[in-house]
């Protein structure tokens, strides 16, 4: 099929490569021009493993293009609108500027027949909104909403093997026009339906619940849980324990129960701020109520490893060296926003401290939205003389460092692990004063046993995590070798036929 996605960042740039990959002519349409140059070459604008590899067999295979003009779509039968929605400057509520302005520019090119998709997280109502804008343009066109379940750093594994397809459909349209947005969408999605995957069709406003409700469910277990470490903290209990048993009941489950700083990153903090916004406007303070709770709880997480950095300096932050390790929200991303590190680096900075920020892959993102904050690449030269080191993101380079290193190059041996991923017996055995909230300082046998086993691992985490990442470089490498052969066989036949 030919298939339009507009607004090629972190959405659209990974649907539009994952649908060339299933053998869709695509068009990207994006209007930043670093971005789409970036593109164009088959460089992702951002890290997201396994992307450049599809960028670039995209182009060689001439399936995947991009370009900054949205007249170019005008003959594609289906139009992905992956454009995004942050939180306004002025208020929790979603910001759909972007959002009307693509449907805007689509409704002249609009013919009978061909689909809107919207993949964009958008507050309940707005595809109702937008498909009477859509039916007084073009008579026979359709809006569906699809809402994306990525994850930073799985998302062309979460687009090619998703957990389900959602389709929420125009409830007041004729039987037969729903009909016909189904079968173009599965059409678009043949290859995932083939494997199986779960395919709900819904109306409008359910497809739109489905993923601000999602999220907002994942981000209540994780306050729920740091809200039990705080519980944990109070009594002796231990966190882990707790959530390794409350996690075996099926009606539960484990993931998503790691106690630490929080949630952040683009998506998680703004929809559910967004969604907390509707709620009021449609009356409903309960939901509104509970998503403040969420909301609050995990500020307070943020606070919590604040304050556990001070309890280990005795009190005093001013003049404090602190080594921050960790700028992103989550590892293998170089997304920053809302990053629970460069939160809490920022807050020990005000407070007087000498705050050292390094990340694998997020050092240039934190040093241009933080520039007061000193961010070095290096590991060694970001812990050099540090009072303290607060482990903020859990990078496999981190889960495998060597504590006796690492003492080396410290000024006193004390660590706090906002992630409670550290052998906690293996860096107390080092000399290290270690602090996680909700862990006991005298580990029970279970929590004993879980760190053992992290011992095991950790040697193997930093040679794995490299090996993955020289896979991922090779596999590019490949497809732009296979790009630069193409090219080559194209020019020798133009040479033939002149």
């Amino acid at each position: 099929m030919n298939i339009s996605v507009i607004g090629c960042g972190y959405l659209g740039a990974v649907h539009a490569a994952c649908m060339a990959a299933l053998g869709h002519h695509v068009i990207g349409v994006e209007k930043d021009q670093d971005r789409i140059t970036a593109l164009r070459n088959g460089e992702p604008p951002f890290y997201e493993p396994g992307l450049a590899q599809l960028l670039l067999e995209g182009r060689a295979s001439g399936r995947l293009r991009f370009t900054d003009d949205t007249d170019a779509v005008r003959d594609c039968d289906v139009h992905f609108v992956c454009v995004g929605t942050p939180q306004r400057p002025d208020s929790d509520a979603a910001d759909l500027r972007a959002l009307d302005a693509v449907v805007t520019s689509l409704l002249p090119l609009l013919r009978p027949g061909q689909v809107v998709v919207g993949k964009s997280t958008v507050p309940v109502g707005t595809a109702a909104r937008l498909t009477q804008r859509i039916k007084d343009a073009c008579h026979g066109a359709d809006l569906v909403w699809n809402p994306e379940f990525l994850r930073e750093s799985t998302a062309v594994e979460d687009t090619m093997r998703p957990d389900r397809l959602v389709y929420g459909m125009d409830s007041l349209a004729t039987p037969e026009r729903r009909e016909h947005a189904t079968r173009v969408l599965d059409e678009v999605y043949a290859p995932l339906l083939r494997n199986n995957v779960p395919r709900m069709v819904t109306d409008h406003a359910t497809a739109e619940l489905v993923k601000v409700a999602a999220n907002s469910f994942l981000a209540t277990k994780i306050s729920f849980i740091n809200s039990m470490a705080e519980i944990c903290h109070a009594t002796g209990g231990d966190v882990d324990v707790l959530a390794d048993a409350i996690g075996m009941d099926a009606r539960i489950g484990r993931k998503f129960l790691d106690a630490g700083l929080g949630f952040g990153g683009g998506c998680l903090p703004k929809d559910i701020r967004a969604f907390r916004a509707r709620s009021r406007e449609l009356g409903v303070t309960s939901a509104a109520d509970l998503l403040d709770a969420v909301d609050e709880a995990n500020a307070t997480a943020r606070a919590n490893a604040v304050e556990a950095v001070r309890s280990q300096l005795g009190g005093r932050l001013e003049g404090a060296k602190v080594a921050v390790l960790g700028a992103t929200f989550k590892p293998n991303s170089d997304d920053i926003r809302d990053a629970p590190g460069l939160d809490i680096a920022t807050r020990l900075y005000i407070a007087g401290a000498e705050v050292s920020v390094t990340d694998p892959y997020g050092c240039d993102n934190a040093r241009r939205a933080h520039p007061a904050l000193n961010v070095v690449e290096d590991l060694e030269a970001a812990v050099a003389d540090a009072d303290v080191v607060l482990l903020a993101t859990g990078w496999d380079e981190y889960l495998g460092l060597d504590p006796e290193w690492l003492g080396t190059r410290v000024a006193g041996r004390r660590v706090v692990d906002g992630r409670g991923v550290l052998d906690a017996q293996r860096w107390r055995a080092a000399g290290w004063t270690l602090t996680s909230v909700g862990r006991p300082s005298v580990p029970t046998s279970a929590s004993a046993k879980r760190g053992s086993a992290r011992g095991l691992e950790a040697a193997s985490l930093v040679t794995n995590s490299k090996r993955f990442r020289r896979e991922d470089a090779r596999s590019a490498n490949r497809a732009a070798a296979s790009e630069q052969r193409a090219v080559g066989a194209a020019s020798g036949q133009n040479r033939r036929r002149s």
